[in-house]
């Protein structure tokens, strides 16, 4: 495909986007339609999309509309490419500009350049202070991949060696133990066979840093309540001795879960909703909840377009609901473990706040934050203890 090709392929895409369709949908949709396409051309169209997704009100500035034609004519003008060499009208390049659209487009407003929708910057604000720009700004652009290294298994000099070998490139992440951030080779990470034997993990250095904080006492027995993947449980796991329980409300999330940890020799016990009181009470509860997602809006910017205020309400209602459920879980004395990949406070410092103050006997130990960088996502991470 040429580079116009690419480009009237990922108009066509973000459009079914705008539209309605989730992205990844939209991408398989047209992919599957678009067997002449490459693993190149579908990366190449896959980074236009979400580029361009990550950047919606600036690139729909600078390109005078607020279709799929006018988002990615405002994304060439920004990355300093002269659209007529891509919108020629040629084989399947994009039809030629008109007159319109040639004198259409300005400067985003300050507004527009920060890429969040309106109502969601008073709340970035609130919860960041200063730091709320730099993470508006971080998260109009490509997030880092990064490793985790299965300390069970090999050291971090020692994975990096081997990845090296299996043409992926990679450099130690600061202030991390096991978090190495991939600098080359990024796509053939999936069939690596470091990965694949459970060697490494896909894991964000802030997730990863979050697990690191935590000490449990030797032999604990440790439920992860929203398990999805399982990543947090592994990832604790892979340094600390215990005995690992997973949950989700949604147990297809935890599918792949016995087969991850098996390579990566940990044992994780997978427990139904009705398995929950018999096996109680644990030592410490993990509830990495649902949430808006807010710190890894780069990874999913469709999200922070999806959005509103009823949701965020209603989220929060609900991550109020998992605390008290999860609290009787808990044995006395025990710790509950609440983190979410959030910058807003409403989701962070409110829930756990609102759950301190209404629930008799338990107490905040400890709370943190991870901001949105150029190392990792935004992270949250409290730690509460129950009375003994």
């Amino acid at each position: 495909m040429t580079p116009g090709a690419r480009v009237s392929a990922a108009i066509s895409v973000l459009d079914a986007i705008l539209a309605g369709v989730p992205a990844e949908r939209a991408l398989t949709n047209w992919a599957r339609g678009a067997r002449y396409a490459g693993s190149g051309d579908r990366a190449a169209v896959r980074d236009h999309v979400f580029g361009a997704l990550r950047c919606l009100r600036s690139f729909g500035a600078l390109g005078g509309g607020t279709d799929g034609r006018a988002i990615l004519l405002g994304s060439l003008r920004a990355q300093g490419i002269d659209p007529e060499t891509i919108f020629t009208g040629t084989g399947h390049d994009p039809a030629p500009l008109s007159e319109v659209e040639r004198r259409a487009g300005r400067a985003p407003t300050e507004s527009e350049a920060r890429d969040l929708p309106d109502w969601l910057w008073p709340r970035f604000r609130a919860a960041l202070g200063e730091a709320a720009g730099a993470a508006a700004e971080a998260l109009r652009h490509r997030a880092p991949i990064c490793l985790r290294v299965n300390a069970r298994r090999l050291s971090r000099a020692e994975a990096q060696a081997r990845l090296a070998r299996e043409g992926i490139g990679t450099t130690p992440v600061q202030d991390r133990n096991f978090a190495l951030q991939v600098t080359e080779g990024e796509r053939k990470i999936a069939q690596s066979p470091t990965y694949r034997e459970g060697l490494v993990e896909l894991q964000d250095a802030s997730s990863q840093a979050a697990m690191e904080a935590l000490a449990l006492p030797s032999g604990a027995r440790v439920l992860d309540y929203c398990a999805g993947g399982g990543g947090k449980t592994l990832a604790l796991a892979a340094r600390l001795d215990g005995v690992w329980f997973a949950h989700d409300a949604d147990p297809g999330r935890m599918t792949d879960l016995p087969a991850r940890a098996g390579r990566a020799g940990s044992d994780v016990r997978i427990c139904g909703a009705e398995m929950l009181r018999d096996l109680s009470p644990f030592d410490a509860v993990l509830c990495d909840v649902p949430c808006s997602g807010s710190g890894t809006w780069r990874r999913a910017p469709q999200a922070k377009w999806t959005l509103t205020p009823e949701a965020l309400a209603d989220l929060v209602r609900r991550q109020d609901g998992i605390l008290r459920r999860a609290a009787e879980l808990v044995r006395p004395g025990g710790q509950m473990i609440y983190t979410t990949c959030s910058v807003l406070a409403e989701e962070n410092e409110a829930v756990v706040a609102g759950f301190a103050a209404a629930s008799k006997g338990w107490r905040v130990t400890a709370r943190r934050r991870w901001p949105v960088s150029t190392m990792g996502d935004g992270f949250f991470l409290a730690q509460l203890c129950r009375e003994e």
